[in-house]
């Protein structure tokens, strides 16, 4: 029986080098690209089933910052599947980052100059907005809009007998000190993104918690740092040519710079071969390339309690409730 493996953001820089890579490793798959935009969709869609013909490749739209859609996509996969073996939560925002100059000149000529490229920590803030459903967009992209499509699958997710598999693009970036119970939003910050990763862990570890007997497993990954369409709109594009060689340097001294898709994937097509059982919910696990390089996996222990992650996963159930009156109450008018 094919596998089904469903990828959110699937039509360009990780998601798609992705769907690429695991077409490479299981070529009968069911393949199922959940995209915002549907024309790039229906491009990779053509891409992918002409290098792998026997393949079973599909689209489905889905915009995961807004909750109408979410809806409208769940109840399509519901209509087209019996379960889902893999969900990886890919798609993501960084709203109009901005380079903290002072910060990324003061940690040059400091001994944590390797760190500060290898995180970003510090060196970048954002403007988020407000989305139409009256959620932080970085927030309701990064997390909720996923949370909620988990928990609109779940009748496809929780098989015991036969294990399902969430893999959940987070960051190195995602520090505890981004994040507050209080203002899980992060809507009185200036670093959403770094937030939104820090409560992806969380819930990652919450949903170990609450569903591995129900034979659902989670687990968070980092792909490095990767020059996709998000990172280069960090910096003008002669800034970015001025600072490659260096980067390509950095690759001697800091694992984290894998810089392609293809080496960003290492560690999602690593997972899509593991036992959900055996990998550990307080782990995360991270793509790395040598400064030749070659492709590796690390792990790097959460720094979190399961107390907090309960708590902020109470706190998403009672944000659902509000979000599903609001939306029929709209719905009825």
């Amino acid at each position: 029986m094919r596998k089904v493996v469903l990828v959110t953001g699937a039509s360009s820089g990780i998601g798609l080098a992705l769907c690429k890579r695991l077409l490479v490793e299981d070529d009968e798959l069911h393949l199922c690209l959940a995209c915002r935009n549907m024309s790039k969709a229906e491009a990779v869609h053509a891409t992918l089933l002409a290098s792998h013909p026997t393949a079973e490749v599909t689209t489905v739209q889905v915009d995961v910052s807004n909750l109408q859609s979410v809806f409208r996509a769940s109840s399509e996969l519901k209509q087209r599947f019996q379960r889902l073996d893999f969900v990886y939560l890919n798609a993501g925002v960084m709203p109009n980052p901005q380079l903290n100059i002072r910060a990324l000149f003061s940690g040059l000529f400091s001994r944590k100059v390797i760190h500060m490229f290898s995180t970003a920590e510090g060196l970048l803030t954002q403007d988020d907005k407000i989305t139409a459903d009256g959620l932080q967009e970085v927030f309701a992209t990064n997390v909720f809009g996923h949370f909620i499509l988990i928990r609109e699958l779940e009748p496809l997710l929780c098989h015991s007998d036969n294990p399902s598999q969430l893999i959940w693009t987070s960051s190195r970036n995602a520090k505890k000190s981004l994040f507050s119970l209080e203002d899980f939003q992060h809507s009185k910050g200036q670093e959403p993104y770094g937030s939104s990763k820090y409560a992806t862990d969380l819930l990652n570890v919450a949903l170990n918690r609450n569903f591995n007997q129900r034979g659902l497993y989670s687990s968070v990954v980092c792909p490095g740092i990767v020059l996709t369409n998000l990172t280069y709109g960090i910096l003008p594009p002669f800034i970015w040519t001025l600072l490659m060689p260096i980067i390509w340097l950095l690759r001697f001294f800091a694992n984290a710079f894998t810089l392609t898709p293809y080496n960003g994937t290492e560690v999602l097509v690593w997972l899509f071969h593991q036992k959900p059982e055996s990998l550990n919910p307080l782990t995360k696990y991270l793509s790395a390339t040598t400064g030749f390089g070659s492709n590796y996996i690390m792990t790097q222990k959460m720094d979190l309690d399961e107390d907090t992650a309960e708590k902020f996963y109470q706190n998403l159930l009672e944000l659902e409730k509000h979000v599903r009156v609001t939306i029929q109450k709209t719905d009825n008018q």
